[in-house]
């Protein structure tokens, strides 16, 4: 039964009460005067369906919420939105977040279009007591990280693309501007789930690292709405536990261990053991060479490299596993601090890749699930253009896409 003007008008008002908009900020929105939205709430002017579509946008709702027969006054994005009200004071991360959230829930409908989501993983949950110091924290990420690795078989191995594994795991990803101090953030949402973000103007190691805590996050704070992780709050004791999680999850302790040794390296200068045959014993020592088990930037770089982390976070690793001390910690930092670490891994041929030299994984399954819901009829060439257009491409790509995917009619014929 189709809701009343007024219903809507109503809805459109708890909607952007519950962002924390004004009404001046909707007018600029809908390029009309405040008055008229006055009137729009009041239910006293209609609203057109790409005003309708405009505003559900802007609220980072769906258009279908905002007409059915029931409607969900709690909304995920706009819990963000009122935890984090600087996010709006930037438009272009308000947007882009929008646009995230927007690409989520097209793809979970298409992904019940034609079934997919019944493959679809169910991510974990631990229900960890809030930490209550510094230290409860890394444990409580370590064992963490330690237990989603034996749960997911990975043993001590690195890990693979995160944003696919993550999917694997029933999470959605993405990749948007964010300032520079927000590294990712994550959302529950009723309708498309578990949402991880990622700061687009941060590396690719930090990236990784980025979804590696926010899915910490996931596992552990899931009675939250969303969570924004800032540089500025990295002393919040559940920040805390998400980047011990990140670490350990990223470098596994024994995975590490093995790589240093690997390069020669990691055994204490003197080792002692002892051999007993049942009636007395035989003490033996070993030695290594004098500053044969020094680690060396070159080592560090090639660490980072082969756990696919920054320099900095493969350093802050090895010192907690006790690989080095503080102040060969220190030395090795200020070091790379130089830019010799950079060069090193130039010149080793491990150079890191840049911002954009990464697989989109979240676009490309989403574009596979257009075009297998195109070819099944489930949605038209209008609808198809529509959502190859929310992943930046223009008319012509998606022309060139429907035909290399052998769906264009002319070339059936």
């Amino acid at each position: 039964m189709p809701i009343t003007q007024e219903e809507l008008g109503r809805r459109i008002r708890v909607a952007r009460e519950a962002c924390g908009l004004t009404q001046e900020q909707v007018a600029r929105q809908l390029d009309v005067s405040r008055p008229t939205v006055v009137q729009i709430e009041a239910g006293r002017r209609s609203v057109s369906s790409l005003e309708l579509d405009n505003l559900a946008h802007f609220f980072g709702r769906d258009l279908r919420d905002l007409v059915a027969d029931s409607f969900q006054e709690a909304d995920p994005l706009a819990a963000l939105f009122r935890a984090q009200p600087d996010v709006l004071e930037q438009p272009t991360v308000a947007h882009a977040l929008r646009d995230c959230v927007a690409l989520g829930r097209e793809l979970t409908s298409l992904e019940r279009l034609i079934g997919a989501d019944r493959n679809a993983g169910v991510p974990a949950a631990y229900p960890l007591p809030v930490p209550t110091t510094r230290w409860e924290a890394i444990q409580q990420g370590e064992r963490l990280a330690a237990e989603e690795r034996r749960r997911m078989g990975l043993g001590e191995v690195t890990l693979p693309d995160l944003a696919e594994l993550l999917d694997t795991q029933g999470v959605r990803t993405g990749v948007i501007d964010l300032p520079e101090d927000v590294s990712g953030l994550t959302l529950n949402d009723g309708k498309i789930g578990l949402f991880v973000v990622a700061n687009r103007q941060h590396g690719l190691q930090r990236r990784r690292f980025s979804f590696a805590h926010e899915y910490a996050h996931v596992l552990a704070d899931r009675d939250r709405f969303g969570l924004v992780s800032r540089a500025s709050e990295r002393d919040n004791l559940i920040e805390v536990r998400a980047n011990a999680f990140a670490a350990a999850l990223l470098m596994p302790g024994e995975g590490v261990r093995q790589f240093v040794a690997s390069l020669g390296k990691g055994m204490p200068s003197r080792v002692y053991t002892d051999v007993f045959d049942e009636a007395d014993s035989l003490n033996v020592e070993g030695r290594s060479p004098p500053g044969s088990q020094t680690i060396q930037l070159y080592d560090v770089v090639q660490v980072a490299h082969h756990f696919g982390v920054s320099r900095i976070a493969a350093l802050y690793r090895m010192r907690n596993l006790r690989l080095i001390t503080r102040q060969e910690f220190d030395e090795l930092k200020q070091l790379d601090d130089t830019g010799y670490g950079r060069e090193l891994s130039e010149q080793l041929g491990l150079s890191s890749p840049g911002h954009d030299e990464t697989r989109n994984w979240f676009r490309q399954r989403f574009l596979g699930l257009v075009l297998e819901a195109y070819r099944r009829e489930e949605i038209s060439r209008g609808k198809l253009t529509e959502l190859a257009a929310m992943v930046d491409l223009d008319r012509d790509k998606i022309e060139n896409l429907i035909a290399n995917a052998g769906l264009d009619e002319s070339s059936s014929q």
